[in-house]
C-alpha cells in the first residue's frame, strides 16, 4: 500500500516558545508515521520568526528533514495562514495524502495523530477528523458541533433549559460523546484532513480572518458528500485562545461578527443572515430579562448585543469598513512571551 504520508501544520502568531512546545510534542506523535511538521509563522510582526528559528535550530530540528520553517508576510488570519501551509506541500515539492492541523496551543497526546491517521483510513467516506480536546487542567473543551442554524443561534443566546430541550436538535455544541461518531463540524485545533477533500473542496475560505472557517470547511465537504467525525480516542492538550485572547475579550472583536456574518450570508442567504441576527437578539433579550430578576452571570463580553446589531445595520446599509489586520489583539499569552 502506498504510504499514507502526514504533513503537521502549526500556525504560529506571537507564540513562539508555545509554539515549539506544540511542535516538540508532535513530533514525539510523528516518530513512526511518515510525513513532516510544518510550523507558519503567520506574519505577527514581532521577533517570532527569529525565535522560532533559532529554537528549531538549537534543538536541531532543521537537519532532521522532519521540520520545516515557513514564513509569510502578512497575517491573513486562521485560514491563510493554513492554506500557505497547505499549498507548500512536503518539502519534495509533493502534495501529502492527509494533513493535520494544529494550534500552536495545542499538545499532542500519545498516538493522537496516529489514531487520526487510522481512522481515516478505514473509514473511506471519512474526509476529516477530529480530536477529542481538553485542556491543560483536564477540562473537556466542546468540540463536536452542529452547524449553525437560526434555531441554534436563538438557543445559544436565550441560555434556558426549556428552550434547549425544545430544540435538541439545533443546539450547536453537542453533549461530548462518549464514543466515535459523526459530526457536522469539529474544532480546527486537532484536525486531520484527506488530500482529496482539499482537491476537491479547496482549501480555506481566506475570508474568515479569524472563527467559522472551520465550520465553513466542514460545511463544504459535506456537500461534496465527506463526511466529519470526532474521534476520542484520539487527545490533545489544549490552552485555548492562546493567540486570539477570546478568554479575556473586553469586547467583541469586529472581526468575529465579520466571519459569523460571512458565514450566514455564504450558507443562509441574506434573508437567513438577517433572522438568524434576530433570533440571536431575541435570546439575549430574554436572557437579559432573566438576569434582571435572578442571580444569572454575563455570558457575554461587554456591549455585545450593541455591537451585533450595529454591525448588522453596517453591514447592510455598507457602511461597514474592513478593519485593518494589524488590530488583532494581542493576547495574554503573547504579552508574556513577547
Amino acid at each position: 500500500m502506498k504510504q499514507q504520508r502526514v504533513l503537521t501544520i502549526i500556525l504560529n502568531y506571537r507564540t513562539p516558545e508555545m509554539t515549539l512546545e506544540a511542535a516538540e510534542a508532535a513530533l514525539r506523535g510523528m516518530e513512526e508515521l511518515p510525513g513532516e511538521i510544518l510550523i507558519v509563522e503567520n506574519g505577527s510582526g514581532d521577533d517570532s520568526w527569529e525565535r522560532l528559528q533559532a529554537g528549531a535550530r538549537s534543538r536541531g530540528w532543521l537537519d532532521s528533514g522532519r521540520l520545516r520553517l515557513l514564513r509569510s508576510a502578512v497575517n491573513g488570519g486562521f485560514g491563510a495562514g493554513m492554506n500557505l501551509g497547505i499549498n507548500a506541500g512536503l518539502s519534495d515539492g509533493s502534495a501529502p495524502e492527509l494533513y493535520y492541523l494544529l494550534n500552536s496551543d495545542a499538545f499532542v497526546q500519545g498516538d493522537a495523530i496516529r489514531t487520526l491517521r487510522d481512522f481515516l483510513l478505514e473509514h473511506p467516506g471519512a474526509g476529516l477528523a477530529g480530536s477529542y480536546v481538553r485542556g491543560t487542567d483536564w477540562v473537556p473543551h466542546r468540540t463536536a458541533f452542529r452547524f449553525p442554524s437560526i434555531a441554534g443561534e436563538f438557543e445559544a443566546a436565550v441560555r434556558t433549559g426549556i428552550f434547549t430541550r425544545l430544540l435538541k436538535p439545533w443546539v450547536i455544541a453537542m453533549e461530548m460523546p462518549k464514543e466515535e461518531m459523526q459530526v457536522d463540524w469539529t474544532a480546527g485545533a486537532s484536525l486531520m484532513i484527506r488530500r482529496e477533500v482539499i482537491e476537491e473542496i479547496g482549501g480555506f475560505d481566506e475570508r474568515f480572518f479569524l472563527y467559522f472557517e472551520e465550520t465553513d470547511l466542514c460545511r463544504r465537504a459535506a456537500r461534496a458528500g465527506w463526511r466529519t467525525h470526532y474521534v476520542p480516542e484520539s487527545e490533545v492538550a489544549h490552552v485555548g485562545s492562546a493567540s486570539t485572547g477570546m478568554k479575556g475579550w473586553s469586547r467583541t472583536p469586529g472581526y468575529w461578527f465579520d466571519s459569523r456574518r460571512h458565514y450566514f450570508v455564504k450558507h443562509h442567504g441574506y434573508t437567513g443572515t438577517a433572522l438568524a441576527t434576530l433570533a440571536r437578539v431575541s435570546g439575549s433579550l430574554i436572557y437579559g430579562l432573566r438576569r434582571l430578576i435572578s442571580d444569572k452571570p454575563q455570558a457575554d463580553p461587554p456591549h455585545f448585543l450593541r455591537d451585533l446589531i450595529l454591525h448588522g445595520l453596517r453591514a447592510t446599509f455598507g457602511l461597514r469598513r474592513k478593519p485593518s489586520l494589524e488590530t488583532r489583539p494581542l493576547s495574554p499569552v503573547a504579552k508574556e512571551q513577547k
